[in-house]
């Protein structure tokens, strides 16, 4: 993992997220090592996802600038790369930003995959309007080890999920993307552990094969009898929408909101 100290210029991105005005994002690169990730062809990033990681030390002293000028919206953490990779644990930068959200009295939305976020319980507080997603792809731990190499297990986030609620904070899960063979086989006790962990929204995501994903995909499938479904995944745009109607139904049998991230051809 090569990690790299750089300053930068602007701190808030317009998004074009849903319910997203500005993209906020610490770092660059991710060390999490999701092969799904399509975070480089957003960025156009041409450096190996996973190996690299860019600390913008500066950041928060120009989110502080750019928030005095800003029209006020919700500001989204981390749409790009985790703000609670393990380098948060040293440098603080998404601790930092969200002192500076909260001083300005900006809404935020925080997506990650980490019980780091865990730590900043004082700081959310802070926020008047504040929420945390949780992402959790699946509780096939062999596969979630295959796609997600350097992600905590499933059993952790939705105790992340559960902390979060009995401290008060506003969360949803981010079910996505939608692993064949492994999402769909595990899909109602996940459902049914976030239900019971308190969090009752949910947005499902289907894997989506941007440019360089399916490279990524492969080696991580290949040799398994899932190997071949992932190839139809791939050229079949169709192929989702069974596994997506499945996750809606089970979410209203659950009792949860459950809806897709996106928009159809996002």
């Amino acid at each position: 993992m090569k990690v790299r100290e750089v300053s930068c210029s602007t701190a808030l991105s317009p998004s074009s997220l849903p319910g997203l005005d500005y993209a906020l994002n610490p770092y660059r690169g991710c060390s999490i090592g999701c092969v799904y990730c399509y975070s480089p062809s957003v960025l156009r990033e041409e450096r190996p996802w996973g190996r690299f990681v860019d600390v913008k030390r500066n950041i928060p002293a120009v989110l502080a600038r750019e928030l005095k000028r800003k029209p006020r919206g919700v500001v989204g953490l981390g749409t790009v790369t985790d703000g609670y990779q393990p380098l948060e644990s040293r440098y603080r930068l998404t601790r930092y930003c969200l002192e500076q959200l909260a001083r300005f009295d900006f809404p935020v939305s925080i997506q990650t995959k980490s019980s780091l976020v865990l730590k900043d319980l004082d700081a959310l507080r802070r926020l008047h309007e504040v929420e945390v997603g949780v992402t959790i792809t699946t509780l096939d731990e062999a596969m979630r080890r295959r796609v997600e190499p350097f992600a905590s297990p499933a059993p952790r986030r939705i105790e992340t999920l559960r902390a979060l609620n009995e401290a008060g904070i506003r969360t949803w899960a981010f079910v996505g993307p939608i692993l064949p063979g492994a999402t769909d086989t595990t899909a109602e006790p996940l459902l049914r552990a976030v239900r019971d962990a308190g969090t009752t929204h949910v947005m499902i995501d289907r894997l989506r094969f941007r440019p360089g994903v399916w490279e990524r995909v492969q080696p991580a499938v290949e040799g398994t009898p899932l190997a071949e479904t992932y190839r139809e995944a791939r050229d079949d745009e169709r192929f989702f929408e069974p596994l997506e109607a499945k996750l809606l139904a089970l979410g209203r049998e659950l009792g949860l909101r459950v809806e897709l991230a996106f928009p159809s051809g996002w």
